[in-house]
């Protein structure tokens, strides 16, 4: 499904139409990955749990900005994000939700209204999407957006710092460039540490505990191209694979890839 296919007839077709694309969203005509959607808006992961694993969770970001930059926290039983947008409710406005029980996933859907419950904690986490813009408008080609693709995301072995029963490996998201074109993306991407910042690692996969490219853990792979480097940042994909570790009785995530767009602009969350 495209923008123009879920937008109402009667209104925009822009990929830049938040309302529009919120919309379908909420009624569930949107339910795909949100890369090159609403370009200009800050996109976030979405983690989700009982108050009572939510502290841990928070120190767990709170050690690992670079996978986990924290741009927002509900209170308790608040579906509603008001910092990051005036009509946001977590229960309905993602496209796809992962979830999770005892740390097994257990069912994907396109609204948690019916699982909502009055201790749950939403968190919302800074999206390399949201950087996509800045590389884009600096001349860099993002392959996966012109492809229509998901980001290809892989499980590293990078370590994460673990805060009580959460731990685990960093999960990475891979873009081929040019050698001069990474050298701009680390320029570029340096200005948003609230949405992952510079890359972790450029070049051989294998150095980070990656085998095979063609086989993301998440999202769709494309090809790295002779003269290309793969480039790789850290990922709000991290939390995931810190559930599978720490095994809550209940948590809620986005699919990934199928982001939280808030009505934040991607330029207010420059740091220079």
């Amino acid at each position: 499904m495209t923008i123009l296919d879920a937008a109402p007839k009667n209104e925009s077709s822009s990929v830049d139409d938040l309302p529009s694309l919120r919309r379908a969203i909420r009624q569930g005509r949107w339910t795909s990955h949100t890369s090159g959607a609403a370009q200009d808006r800050v996109q976030g992961n979405v983690v989700i749990l009982p108050e009572r694993e939510a502290n841990d969770f928070l120190r767990f970001c709170q050690r690992n900005p670079k996978p986990c930059p924290v741009l927002a926290v509900s209170e308790p039983g608040d579906p509603m994000l008001p910092t990051l947008g005036q009509d946001i409710n977590i229960c309905t406005d993602v496209p796809m939700y992962r979830v999770w029980r005892d740390g097994e996933l257990v069912e994907e859907r396109a609204d948690i209204t019916a699982l909502w419950r009055e201790d749950l904690v939403t968190f919302v986490i800074g999206c390399s999407f949201s950087f996509e813009q800045a590389l884009m408008e600096a001349g860099l080609r993002l392959r996966h957006v012109e492809q229509g693709k998901n980001v290809a995301m892989y499980r590293s072995n990078l370590p994460t710092q673990a805060a009580g029963p959460f731990h685990g490996p960093m999960v990475v998201s891979m873009r081929p460039m040019k050698a001069a074109d990474a050298i701009r993306a680390v320029q570029v991407t340096s200005r948003f540490p609230q949405v992952h910042g510079a890359p972790v690692h450029l070049g051989d996969p294998a150095l980070i505990g990656i085998h095979d490219l063609a086989a993301p853990d998440y999202g769709d792979a494309v090809e790295v191209l002779p003269d290309e480097l793969p480039v790789f940042w850290a990922c709000g994909v991290t939390p995931q694979a810190a559930i599978r570790q720490a095994r809550p009785p209940l948590c809620i995530t986005h699919a990934p890839g199928a982001m939280l767009i808030t009505d934040l602009f991607n330029s207010q969350l420059a740091s220079f």
